[in-house]
């Protein structure tokens, strides 16, 4: 599928989600049978840190041979371009630049199995929109994000504070609409949809009118946007469902223009040397907004290195040298918001997972056995430094970290295998696991559904999806 499908076949689906009446909840379904979402849970929060665009297993939390750059080397002969570097777990190592992380491994579990799923060409926004939604595309319907299924089943902590707040994408560089597509809530409604914050910078402009703008001139700017909501294509084609929802998400974000709780998304009140810890660019001071929205009762959070390609992670080129910038931003954040979250407490119920759409490699394009239409001219002969680095997108052996919320603590799962291809040999996992793993973690049951179109709509697809019982302290 190509991106021109790929959106037309999500538009399709955005509209008839409108389009559809009121979600049913399934009379079977786990609010029904198995009582309230949220019981005999471990976490009540969840932070997403998503490292958009693809990063390398081997390069990150799962290194394997160094080799070092020599202008004529063999292509083949390099598994990893960072030297190992110890972490706060014996025998277990990271790559360099990665020390801030590796010190705190010790308070949580690193997978080293995630298995991507077999999508043909392979294309970011498609893999991004599986991950999120657990979904492949398309869909009949649109599907909901992941925060939008907690935002749904688990309510706000704070009645003020939006419970699902997305904070570091921009929607006017590279694929956006490819990336609105999983941006939403589908066919739960409006409300249940993400407060997006695409410059944590600039956060508190997301919560106050404009500078000079007095509370009258407000109060009619926001009755003209009401007006033109009503001509949109939620007003034209949206069923009584969708219009409600979209009014009752307006009716919150009112809210909280007017309340205390606004000053959290304010950056400038943290203290300079907290800010300073957490200041590597936009997406540490995402970490930091995440760090004070979850200490006010947001309920899903998710902090992205942001999508754009060829930028970040997506390393098509420049690999080695790339990744060297990408560390220095995400390090020192991530380590710090799991220690101030520690320190404060809130770590123990709070589940933070880091995790990309799929890893990468110098050779392989996709997995050995499904190899795929290959998208980076990379020589079997690095005659230059810019072709010294993984550019090719692998999906058969991925790193993910969790953290908090009743994960084990210095606990290590699955392996990948030492020599090319570095696939995933033990304990493999999928992303449906993933999902229901993290669903387990907040109390909301497996078989949780709606009926959608005449038909059941899972949290997972077909409510297939098992836990992973070994990731977690108790099950």
């Amino acid at each position: 599928m190509d991106r021109r499908s790929f959106i037309k076949n999500t538009s399709a689906a955005t509209i008839a989600a409108l389009a559809a009446g009121a979600p049913i909840p399934a009379i079977l379904s786990g609010c029904g049978k198995k009582g309230k979402a949220g019981v005999n849970s471990t976490a009540d929060t969840v932070i997403l840190l998503w490292m958009a665009g693809g990063m390398a297993h081997t390069e990150t939390f799962d290194p394997k041979r160094y080799t070092p750059f020599e202008k004529g080397m063999a292509g083949d002969r390099v598994l990893s371009t960072f030297k190992p570097v110890p972490t706060a777990l014996d025998g277990i190592s990271f790559s360099e630049g990665l020390e801030s992380i590796g010190s705190v491994l010790d308070k949580g579990t690193l997978i080293r199995s995630y298995v991507a799923a077999d999508m043909g060409h392979i294309l970011h926004s498609r893999h991004q929109y599986h991950w999120h939604t657990c979904y492949e595309p398309p869909q009949t319907v649109a599907a909901p994000h992941i925060g939008s299924w907690i935002a749904r089943e688990l309510g706000p902590k704070n009645p003020v504070i939006p419970a699902f707040v997305n904070i570091g994408q921009r929607f006017t560089v590279g694929e956006a609409e490819e990336l609105k597509a999983f941006h939403t809530a589908g066919f739960l409604g409006n409300e249940f949809g993400p407060f997006l914050i695409p410059d944590p910078r600039q956060g508190l402009e997301s919560v106050r009118p404009p500078v000079g703008m007095d509370a009258k001139r407000f109060e009619r700017r926001n009755q003209l946007y009401n007006d033109l909501i009503s001509k949109s294509p939620v007003g034209e084609y949206g069923s009584d469902y969708q219009k409600e929802s979209l009014r009752r998400s307006m009716e919150q974000a009112y809210r909280l223009l007017n309340s205390p709780e606004s000053k959290a998304f304010d950056l400038n009140s943290e203290p300079k040397e907290s800010y300073d810890l957490y200041n590597t660019g936009r997406f540490g001071l995402g970490c930091l907004l995440a760090k004070r929205l979850t200490e006010q009762g947001a309920r899903f959070i998710s902090v992205t290195t942001e999508y754009e390609p060829f930028m970040g992670w997506d390393t098509h080129e420049n690999g080695h040298t790339r990744l060297k910038e990408m560390k220095k931003l995400v390090d020192r954040p991530i380590a710090q918001l799991i220690r101030d979250l520690d320190r404060s407490g809130h770590l123990d119920r709070t589940l933070i997972i880091i995790a990309s759409e799929f890893s990468r490699d110098m050779m392989v394009e996709g997995r050995p056995d499904a190899t795929v239409q290959e998208q980076v001219n990379q020589p079997d002969i690095l005659s230059d430094l810019k072709f010294y680095g993984m550019h090719r997108h692998f999906t058969d052996g991925c790193s993910m970290l969790m953290f908090g919320g009743g994960v084990k603590k210095g606990f290590v799962y699955g392996k990948t295998a030492d020599e090319r291809p570095c696939k995933t040999i033990e304990n493999p996992i999928r992303i449906e696991q993933v999902h229901q793993t993290i669903y387990h973690a907040l109390g909301i049951p497996p078989d949780t559904q709606y009926e959608v179109e005449k038909r059941p709509f899972y949290t997972t697809p077909d409510g297939n999806g098992k836990i992973v019982p070994e990731l977690l302290l108790r099950v």
